[in-house]
């Protein structure tokens, strides 16, 4: 299970990764695996460049869990490597191989994969040597029978990149929409500025949400107003997902602030503008 409202679970087959842009700045995850590798979790030992990473998130191929989902009979919600970034450098197109083999051979499941790797995400996915390799994981390795009926992209795999500003929204979204996707997806979280004359065709599902956490920077509910209009222009579902820590420690109801009434991170709908109180999915092939 998880707290991550918009999923059922997580699988992290890899986890550790460097951060590369404003919206890893304070990662809720580097944080976590330093507390995990005190712990003595296995699976946080590896120590990442301090530069870019810290104790316990270097990124690490994890063997044991990648069969994970197949032993997952009923139907779930899966956001795969929350603990980590898919699409980093250093995990090898083999190990990219399998964990598209398990989806694959696991349809029941809905994939939902979230990168700020966009670059090597379209140019793998748009390869056909990569999709005849992860059909044959399916089936050489995960036993998906080889007369399953088979598509490309995977009609249960939904693709995503992450937007925090402006810059990084120019970057991502135009390698998203040219990446082959049954669902595509932005997770503008933590949203660092409004964001102006983006397209948003071809993206199917919007999350929003701001900051939490020490350290939080603030989110001013009109950039939320606005992703929620541009989303519905173009037929995309908005899921607005949290306000952040800042806006929960500064808006009052009932003369006290949110963060008062004991929602720190902004996450309680009951709270809101009426206007957001938005959390939808998109449609599904």
């Amino acid at each position: 299970m998880t707290g991550i409202q918009w999923t059922d679970t997580t699988w992290n087959p890899t986890t550790g990764c460097d951060r590369v842009s404003p919206g890893c700045d304070n990662c809720y995850a580097l944080s976590m695996a330093k507390r995990l590798k005190g712990m003595g979790a296995a699976k946080y030992q590896t120590d990442g460049d301090p530069r870019t990473s810290g104790p316990g998130f270097g990124f690490a191929m994890h063997a044991a869990p990648i069969r994970e989902p197949l032993r997952w009979k009923k139907p779930r919600r899966v956001f795969v490597n929350s603990m980590s970034d898919l699409f980093h450098a250093d995990n090898a197109d083999a190990n990219l191989h399998h964990i598209f083999g398990v989806m694959a051979a696991t349809p029941q499941h809905t994939y939902q994969i979230l990168t700020k790797r966009h670059g090597r995400m379209r140019s793998l996915l748009n390869t056909p040597q990569f999709a005849h390799m992860a059909r044959h994981r399916a089936e050489q390795v995960f036993g998906l029978p080889a007369t399953a009926d088979w598509a490309w992209p995977l009609p249960n795999v939904w693709l995503g990149v992450s937007v925090e500003d402006q810059k990084r929204a120019d970057l991502r979204i135009p390698a998203l929409a040219q990446t082959p996707a049954a669902v595509r997806f932005l997770s503008c979280e933590p949203l660092l500025g409004p964001l102006h004359n983006t397209d948003l065709h071809g993206i199917d599902w919007v999350i929003v949400g701001g900051e939490s956490g020490p350290g939080s920077r603030p989110l001013d509910p009109a950039w939320v107003s606005d992703l929620v209009a541009d989303s519905r222009a173009v037929g995309a579902a908005p899921f607005v997902k949290q306000l952040g820590t800042v806006w929960a420690r500064d808006w009052t109801v009932n003369g006290k602030t949110v963060a008062a009434h004991g929602d720190t991170k902004g996450g309680d709908p009951q709270y809101w503008p009426s206007h957001l109180r938005v959390r939808e999915y998109p449609d599904t092939p």
